[in-house]
């Protein structure tokens, strides 16, 4: 095994561990957030929606306190609802939610966020994320634009960063390509089209499946793993030839993945092209910090392992494409036994 191949095994295992250790998840996304949306129905009449994501077989322990002016102020017992805990009811608040304070009770010792839409009395909306270092916020008078860039560029960070499935994909095809340029153009490829069906699909120009898009990303995953063994043994396919095409044919479902999460968080009804596009540009941030790590990572043991002189089977190379193809094998099962 060459050191270059050493290095990329190594990678891998790294983020391997980060996917299957303390906070990771087989199912190859993380924990999802919280939601609190409060539409506005009636003058001061508000439909509440409290969505509370389940730890183990019980709700999380957090709770959310509306503005001291509505009543009622909290819910009953959420109820499970496929893959989450929800609770709806109205609230009257008297001279709206603006000035009072929204809350989620005991989201300071948790790990994860709460995201919380809200109306104002005009019918504008915004949304404020919520995190366990800041678990309540004031509402404001009147929408803010800046708000809604700050919240949508943060939640696509973390949406990538915690989208395994997505950051497998890019790690095969990393481990696919040859050269600067070719990565570049793959990358580049990857994005565009991804942003492509992010947008139509939040938009509503074209609806899609959850369930079979799901599948399909873990599908992606494992043809560029036989891809990468394929081109190891002499026999290279399409996708190491024409890698950015691969790239861009499997970003077009990716997108459907990324919108599938965004449709779940919504988006604000009064600047839906800011918070979609910030979202998007989130998305690519956090991939591009990826990359970079595993660049990174690549170089700091290239020279570890060339200063060593170190030796290995070679065999050796067959340890990250089968790592990949197997944990995607594991999710395409398990994604389609939930159709």
């Amino acid at each position: 095994m060459t050191p270059r191949a050493y290095l990329r095994t190594l990678a891998l295992l790294a983020l391997l561990i980060g996917v299957l250790g303390p906070g990771g998840g087989a199912h190859g996304h993380a924990l999802d957030p919280g939601y609190l949306e409060l539409r506005l129905v009636d003058r001061e009449l508000y439909a509440v929606l409290w969505k509370v994501p389940a730890a183990g077989e019980r709700p999380m322990n957090i709770a959310a306190r509306l503005p001291a002016r509505c009543e009622p102020r909290t819910p009953g017992q959420p109820a499970w609802q496929g893959g989450a805990y929800f609770a709806r009811w109205t609230a009257r608040c008297p001279g709206g939610l603006q000035g009072g304070v929204i809350r989620i009770d005991g989201l300071e010792r948790t790990s994860t966020d709460v995201l919380v839409r809200f109306d104002f009395a005009d019918g504008a909306s915004e949304a404020r994320r919520l995190t366990p270092g800041n678990t309540a916020f004031t509402v404001p008078t009147q929408p803010s634009q800046v708000e809604v860039v700050r919240t949508y560029l943060l939640l696509g960070v973390e949406h990538i960063g915690f989208g395994v499935d997505h950051l497998l994909f890019v790690l095969a095809l990393m481990l696919l390509v040859q050269g600067t340029r070719q990565l570049v153009m793959t990358v580049t490829a990857f994005t565009f089209a991804h942003s492509l069906t992010l947008a139509a699909a939040t938009l509503g120009l074209v609806r899609v499946p959850g369930p079979p898009v799901e599948a399909a990303i873990a599908l992606s995953i494992v043809f560029v793993a036989v891809e990468i063994v394929r081109s190891h043994r002499g026999r290279p396919g399409l996708a190491a030839r024409r890698p950015w095409l691969v790239a861009f044919v499997f970003g077009l479902l990716h997108g459907f993945g990324f919108a599938g999460a965004l449709a779940d968080i919504g988006l604000p009804r009064n600047s839906i092209p800011a918070a979609l596009l910030f979202f998007n540009i989130g998305v690519e941030i956090g991939q591009l910090l990826f990359i970079a790590l595993v660049l990174g990572l690549r170089r700091v043991m290239r020279r570890g392992a060339l200063r060593a002189n170190l030796s290995w089977p070679a065999w050796g190379w067959a340890v990250p494409p089968y790592f990949i193809g197997s944990l995607a094998v594991f999710w395409l099962a398990q994604r389609l036994s939930a159709f």
